[in-house]
């Protein structure tokens, strides 16, 4: 099971996000309450192994501000969220990083449609935190996706099971509060999602 870990803002954070085995850690370089500055996530990305991508996360940037960030911050993989257009990604493709579609139920959930590696299927209300009817979505998107939205270390093994996603994204879930991440939720967690004695 495929564990991103988004909304990485300090250090200690990001070091106890891949010692808790995250396979992607994000940085959110959009309006949000864990916005970090391009230099800010180029210091974190700096100690992320090469094993572990390094995920910046955009939403209703146009793409030359997207691109000029996520070169600054030096990320592996460039993630639009929301209703981002295809050009957009396409504008995007030359850069070389690993894209990212982020979307909600209603989209189009066919991963690669809009020339992304992987796709993101969201709650209806990004960000909220809450949980939704996982099951949904269940057999609807294919190739390589993410669930995300109101996961949580004691949820996500419940979610899996309902949605049979290929990875799952979380952030709010393993805070103590916002942009707060707790280490020993994130290795909770990791192990819950790929079905270890937390399960």
């Amino acid at each position: 099971m495929y564990v991103k870990i988004c909304g990485l803002t300090d250090p200690g954070h990001v070091a106890a996000a891949v010692e808790a085995g995250a396979d992607a850690v994000g940085f959110v370089l959009t309006s949000s309450s864990r916005r970090i500055t391009p230099e800010r996530a180029a210091e974190l990305a700096s100690l992320v192994p090469p094993e572990v991508l390094t995920v910046g996360v955009f939403r209703g940037e146009d793409p030359a501000e997207v691109r000029d960030a996520a070169l600054a911050a030096g990320v592996r993989a460039i993630q639009l969220h929301g209703h981002h257009p295809h050009a957009d990604f396409t504008a995007l493709k030359d850069l070389g990083r690993t894209l990212i579609r982020a979307v909600d139920a209603r989209a189009d959930l066919r991963c690669g449609a809009y020339d992304e590696s992987l796709l993101i299927v969201d709650a209806p209300r990004a960000g909220s935190g809450e949980p939704w009817d996982w099951s949904a979505v269940r057999g609807r998107p294919t190739g390589r996706w993410l669930l995300a939205g109101g996961l949580a270390p004691g949820n996500v093994a419940e979610a899996v099971a309902a949605a049979r996603p290929w990875g799952v994204d979380v952030s709010s879930g393993v805070e103590t509060a916002p942009g707060v991440k707790d280490p020993a939720l994130m290795a909770a967690f990791v192990t819950a999602a790929r079905g270890g004695p937390d399960r």
